[in-house]
């Protein structure tokens, strides 16, 4: 594969306005009343427009080759030299010398040895030859040409990535695979790397984790490392290369590593007690050293607790991560990452970092040489270096395409590195745009709600808001670890929340009614808030909070009707709601957007959707003293009109006012309402956020302003301004440097549900479509967007498909229109739209051999298209349509005939129908029907899939909401298995086997996914629930699924939180879990009531005695023949006598599935069944959660057409249904029936070889069964369930008693 340079992204040049000067727009005093001069000619004057170049970013990778950097003599420690003058000692001859060179070598030791004790923690322990090092998307392999020393205060090692030769780039070396990054001790100087136990052992389970791995645990600073480098260190890198010639001929720049500052002597973190102190620190707990070899010692979190940081002396700040809640106790969760010891809040020390160790030395093998083929460093993560971010679970979030819009992304960035921070769905991304990487910031089970950054942007808050299980979280940005959490910080969660300047003090405002309004010292332990304030309803939905700079006691909130002032202090809470109407001004006021406080004033402002800004002062007697003591008491002071487009973002930065509106322009303004500047044309769409980049040391007066534009006074002096982030409700996020008034645009995603998601057959491709038109082609190993197309207004995308061999795709949009494009540059194939469907397209799919499209739309129809061939003639045809259903279709798809390799078309609907399609005869205008099958009697089937071949039957498999999986023969269509599927709180959506390189040598395995999850199944499917794991991927709700050609990625649509997840699959960790949950019957014992040693299973075995002697007779007087097997015809009466009715169609599938288990292999049927296997048939046959009263009352509900609250039905038309609907029954059979449920007959009736007489039994019904049978009737009188029956009150006295 031919190396190729990275292009960066391009720039958008925008035009900034610089207004004419006029006179200012000053904010009256109390007793001051002058006319307010409008901006609104200035608006008119003459715009400069630039020329906008916008092209795709195009990355690709390349081959870099370091040469090796000579340490010198100033760069060595004193161990160094130690150890360099032991190593040069000459011996001489004979026992004197060879003890002095013991002596020697023993010193050196020991001084290493003390040397490690005063080291920082997250110094890695041993000496190590060379590195790799890794962020979630760049790889870079770093390694030495010689061995390092064997000191362990090292010299600075320069990175030096090998050259790539022979291999492919992107792609890891074999032996490099599903490796795990350990730290290990480097070999001695000219010896190869001794292998580690975990090495030799080969992969690591769960349940034992290797020396190796619990010593190569890196800290967060070093895994942060390339993520949080910044572009002035790129260009040092850059400016300071040297061309190294690489094998190939090709050249890569060597950089040059920048030395680290110390850290200052006697330099301490402030407490929080400082009244100086910006930052809130904790009390501090000295961390230990770690002994090499053994595990880490930071505490794990409880379950019901959150860990406030913990910080030693020296800056050491254990975080621990916040637990991660789940929906359904079944489900897997999300673990919460592993808990590293870290040292944030300290400067990195002057010693330098040993070099780390390669993954070929981790093996035990040679180090690689330059030639041998190794990534780059701008290819994307392999493999094994993936596996070093990835958790014990099966499926492990590695990416997030898109985000959501309405919630305001916040800038990161500081001097020292480039990220934003912003949502998508339950995550939250930050994502370095210097190097297009992401952190993913996971721990919420609900959808963010709300995002607030400290003035440092070193604590970071989140917030969700859900139906339960909600939670704030706090973030170190510099570890990118939680480091606190707050439960239940509002009823469903938290709407708005803000942190004051300093961070220590958090305000949180309750998503459910009415909300309330708390304080929180996050910096210490608890759930309890410092004061809360309980608003009325009346005053709207609370979105925006806000402390005053100033003086933090004061806050500021407000809904589109209503603003909020607050003063919190000693544990209380008063606020004032200032009224405001239209006629207050004679004017139009607007819907309130965001509040903000001006300095060293009591005034606030509050923006509106009218382009109104809305001036607050305290409400007290006018007096010519002007009076600035904060206070919550406000009025409405004035109404200033600054445009006709309404303002969405209100903020005050370094003085200046500044603000973005519908016009996508942002405008900076003086504490008096001057307008300063303003940038336009960013060409984004509406601003909905702005924020700014942090600079410690920022100064105007010691800055060079030469470079920065002009503001709008006469003097036209310059305006320094720091860099911000821009967004917009089109999902875009742009970079404005002020410095040269350019544009960066940093994402361009999608603004509208996406439900189409599907992966190219056989590249690192993925194609996502949505509701705004926008379709893209993104390449997810480097991240970046290959192609693009946005369809014209009204062309909603809402499925795709893509043929076998990667060249068309197909496009179903929800006007009914199919268009095939290119599947390279998205371009029509066809010259004619196919507009036969007059509703949505909901489903679309190829034949294997490409030759046919099917699809199905909302009007229950079936259209298919036909490929042709010629260059006159179009590459498809249409050939018919089908209403072959008459309830919606859920599902369509195609198969291979067993004896040839012609397709097979199938559809399955709503209806319970599969239908099969006669492809072969089918013509012109002419869709022919080949079968049409009722496979389900009362369940809904929702998905299909053809079942792989691990046997020698073939199978289809279908998932139906009972949480069932059923597998049916695809030649006879019968149902021959059975099981329980996943009961992840909701029934499957959609399954799909993953693929493998060899399907029939290859273990199987199927992904799908259900209303909010997305799971792993490992096949063949048994009805074990250790197979099977999921996950909270979209807690919006999951609409599509698609799995990578290789079977390593899956990918899932989140609908309306517009993200498309993507997901690493872990194979291992499944087997493992399936491994600790037992082997056999294990599994399926836990299923039962009480288990092995419950009462239940001791039925069972009293059952299987009896159901032995019904078979040989209860009356016979021959020698019984005890076994551990009964009789396939007692299998339906020991299935009632635990508790399970099936029904006659569920009674012969569940026989017909015996006999038939194993007559493909012996020929032979089977006409017996053991306990074990009986076991089995049981949970996977009977209701996954048994029947509910809520099911019976339902159907009461149906069957009486939804008469009166508690629906009834008569007599003779509640035994008129039982005989003529649904399954048939006889006069005799159900006059049996009912007389032995009321008590007329002995039990078990004529299967117990009782006698029945008929004659009377339809005066016992009548006088027995009352005129109207309600739900209660017929549960608790007749079936004896008692859903409805209560506590006796004389039982209770005498359990009292």
């Amino acid at each position: 594969m031919a190396d190729q340079s990275a292009t960066p992204p391009p720039k958008d040049t925008v035009t900034t306005r610089t207004p004419t000067p006029t006179s200012p727009v000053a904010i009256p005093a109390e007793d001051q009343n002058q006319p307010v001069i409008q901006d609104g000619a200035a608006d008119e004057e003459s715009k400069v427009v630039a020329d906008e170049s916008v092209t795709d970013a195009t990355l690709a990778t390349a081959a870099q080759e370091e040469a090796p950097k000579e340490t010198t003599p100033e760069d060595k420690s004193e161990n160094d030299k130690l150890t360099e003058n032991t190593a040069e000692t000459k011996v001489e001859d004979g026992v004197e010398g060879q003890e002095k060179l013991d002596e020697a070598n023993l010193s050196s030791k020991s001084a290493e040895e003390g040397s490690a004790v005063v080291e920082s923690q997250s110094q890695e322990p041993g000496n190590m030859a060379s590195t790799v090092e890794t962020d979630l998307n760049t790889e870079k392999v770093t390694e030495t040409s010689e061995p390092a020393a064997p000191a362990a205060n090292d010299a600075a090692v320069t990175d030096q990535p090998p050259a790539a030769s022979g291999a492919e780039v992107g792609e890891p070396e074999a032996s490099q695979k599903e490796e795990s990054l350990v730290t290990s001790e480097a070999p001695k100087p000219g010896t190869p790397a001794e292998p580690t136990k975990s090495d030799l052992d080969g992969q690591t389970t769960l349940a034992e984790p290797t020396k190796s791995n619990l010593e190569g645990q890196t800290t967060a600073d070093e895994a942060t490392e390339n993520f949080e480098s910044t572009t002035d260190a790129s260009k040092a890198d850059i400016s300071s290369s040297v061309d190294t010639p690489l094998t190939d001929g090709t050249k890569a720049l060597t950089p040059i590593t920048k030395p680290v500052e110390p850290i200052p002597e006697g330099s301490k973190p402030a407490s929080p007690q400082d009244p100086k102190s910006t930052t809130p620190q904790h009390e501090v707990e000295p961390v230990a050293q770690q002994a090499e070899g053994t595990k880490s010692t930071t505490p794990q979190i409880d379950g019901n607790k959150s860990v406030t940081p913990q910080a030693s002396e020296k800056g050491n700040l254990s975080a621990a991560t916040s637990p991660t809640k789940t929906l359904n106790p079944q489900v897997s969760p999300t673990p919460p990452p592993t808990a590293q010891t870290v040292d944030p809040l300290s400067v990195p020390s002057t010693q330098p970092k040993p070099p780390p160790v390669t993954a070929s030395s981790q093996l035990g093998q040679e180090p690689s040489t330059p030639s041998s083929p190794q990534k780059t460093a701008l290819s994307m993560l392999s493999e094994a270096d993936e596996a070093n971010i990835i958790t014990g679970n099966a499926l492990n979030m590695v990416w997030s395409f898109g985000l959501n819009k309405a919630i305001p992304m916040v800038n990161l960035s500081t001097d020292s590195r480039s990220i934003i921070m912003y949502a998508c769905a339950h995550t939250g991304i930050c994502y370095n745009f210097e190097n297009n990487t992401q952190k993913l910031l996971q721990g919420h089970n609900n959808n963010i709600s709300s995002i607030c950054v400290s003035e440092d942007k070193r604590w970071l808050a989140t917030a969700d808001k859900g139906p339960n299980n909600c939670m704030v979280i706090i973030w170190d940005t510099n570890t990118f670890f939680p480091v606190q959490t707050i439960f239940d910080a509002g009823d469903q969660g938290v709407l708005a929340l803000a942190l004051t300047p300093d961070a220590r003090y958090l305000a949180t405002i309750s998503a459910g009614a009415p909300q309330v309004l708390c304080i929180w010292d996050w910096t210490i332990e608890g759930d309890t808030a410092l004061c809360s304030a309980t608003l009325n309803p009346s005053y709207g939905v609370q979105n925006f909070v806000l402390f005053n700079p100033d003086d933090t006691t004061q806050i500021v909130s407000n809904s589109d009707s209503q603003v909020i002032f607050y003063a919190w202090e000693n544990g209380s809470i008063e606020y004032f709601c200032p009224p405001l109407t239209d006629e207050d001004f004679n004017k139009p006021v607007g819907k309130y957007t965001q509040s903000i406080f001006l300095e060293n004033t009591n005034k606030c402002l509050t923006s509106t959707s009218i382009g109104n800004l809305v001036v607050w002062a305290s409400n007290k007697p006018l007096t010519k003293a002007i009076d600035n003591e904060p206070t919550p008491n406000k009025k409405a002071l004035k109404l200033v009109k600054v445009q006709d487009r309404g303002i969405n973002v209100l903020m005050v930065v370094d003085s200046q006012i500044v603000m973005g509106d519908m016009n996508g322009h942002v405008k900076l303004f003086d504490q008096n309402l001057n307008l300063v500047h303003w940038y336009q044309d960013l060409n984004i769409g509406p601003i909905n956020a702005i924020s700014f980049t942090y600079i410690e040391k920022w100064s105007l007066e010691q800055m060079d302003t030469h470079d920065y534009p002009n503001d709008c006074s006469l003097v036209a002096k310059a305006l320094p301004m720091r860099s911000f982030v821009i967004g917009s409700t089109q999902s875009v996020y742009a970079q404005i440097t002020p410095r040269g008034t350019d544009i960066n645009v940093i994402l361009r995603n999608h603004d509208s549900p996406i439900h189409s998601v599907i992966t190219h057959p056989s590249e690192k491709k993925v194609y996502i479509g949505s509701y705004s038109g926008l379709l893209q082609i993104w390449d997810y190993q480097l991240r970046v967007v290959i192609a693009s197309r946005k369809f014209e207004k009204g062309y909603m995308i809402q499925c795709m498909a893509i043929d076998p061999r990667g060249f068309y795709i197909a496009v179903g949009f929800t006007n009914g229109v199919v268009k095939v494009l290119d599947a390279l540059n998205l371009q029509d194939e066809d010259t004619e739209v196919f507009r036969y469907a007059r509703d949505a397209i909901t489903h679309i799919s190829f034949s294997h051999d490409s030759q046919f499209l099917a699809t199905a739309d909302g009007e229950f129809t079936t259209t298919l298209f036909k490929r042709q061939y010629g260059t006159d003639v179009q590459p498809w045809v249409y050939i018919g349509r089908h209403r072959a259903h008459y309830k919606e279709i859920k599902d369509v798809c195609f198969g291979i005939e067993l004896d040839s390799n012609k397709p097979r078309l199938l559809t399955l609907g709503k209806d319970r129908n599969l239908v099969e399609y006669d492809l072969e005869n089918s013509h012109k205008d002419h869709l022919l029907l080949l079968g049409k099958d009722r496979i389900e009697q009362s369940a809904v089937p929702q998905c299909i899939a053809w079942y792989p071949p691990l046997n020698k039957e073939h199978f289809i498999v279908t998932a139906n909401d009972q949480y069932k999986f059923k597998l049916y023969n695809v030649t006879t269509k019968r149902c021959r298995k059975t099981v329980l599927g996943p009961t992840y709180g909701s029934p499957l959506k959609k399954i799909c086997i993953l693929p493998t390189a060899d399907e029939v040598n290859d273990k199987q395995y199927m992904v799908y996914i259900n209303d909010d999850k997305v799971g792993l199944q490992i096949l063949p499917l048994d009805g074990n629930p250790h197979n099977s794991m999921a996950l909270v991927a979209h807690p919006g709700g999951v609409t599509n699924l698609a799995a990578s050609f290789d079977g390593k990625y899956l990918f899932t649509a989140g609908g309306p939180d517009t993200s498309v997840h993507m997901w690493h699959i872990n194979i291992n960790a499944l087997e493992a879990q399936s491994k600790l949950g037992g082997e056999d019957l294990v599994p399926f014992y836990g299923l039962m009531e009480g288990g092995r040693e419950g009462e239940l299973f001791a039925e069972l075995e009293d059952y299987f005695y009896y159901a032995q002697l019904r078979h040989q007779g209860i009356n016979t007087m021959m020698k019984r023949q005890v076994d551990v097997k009964i009789a396939l015809s007692e299998v339906p009466y020991v299935m009632r006598a635990m508790g399970f009715y099936p029904s006659e169609q569920e009674v012969e599938d569940m026989l017909n599935e015996v006999k038939f288990s194993r007559y493909v292999e012996t020929g032979e049927d089977v006409t017996d069944i053991d306990l074990g296997a009986f076991i089995k048939l049981y949970i996977n046959h009977r209701p996954a959660f048994g029947l509910s009263h809520e099911k019976i009352a339902w159907c009461f509900d149906v069957l009486s057409g939804f008469s009166s609250e508690e629906s009834s039905i008569k007599r003779g038309k509640f035994l008129d249904l039982l005989q003529r609907k649904g399954e048939h029954m006889t006069e005799y059979e159900l006059s049996e029936y009912l007389t032995t449920l009321l008590g007329y007959n002995d039990e078990g009736g004529s299967c117990e070889e009782h006698v029945f007489d008929p004659t009377e039994a339809g005066s016992i019904i009548v006088d027995n069964l009352p005129i109207d049978m309600s739900t209660k009737t017929f549960t608790d009188d007749l079936l004896g369930f008692g859903f409805y029956q209560q506590p006796d009150i004389l039982d209770l006295e005498a359990v009292d008693t």
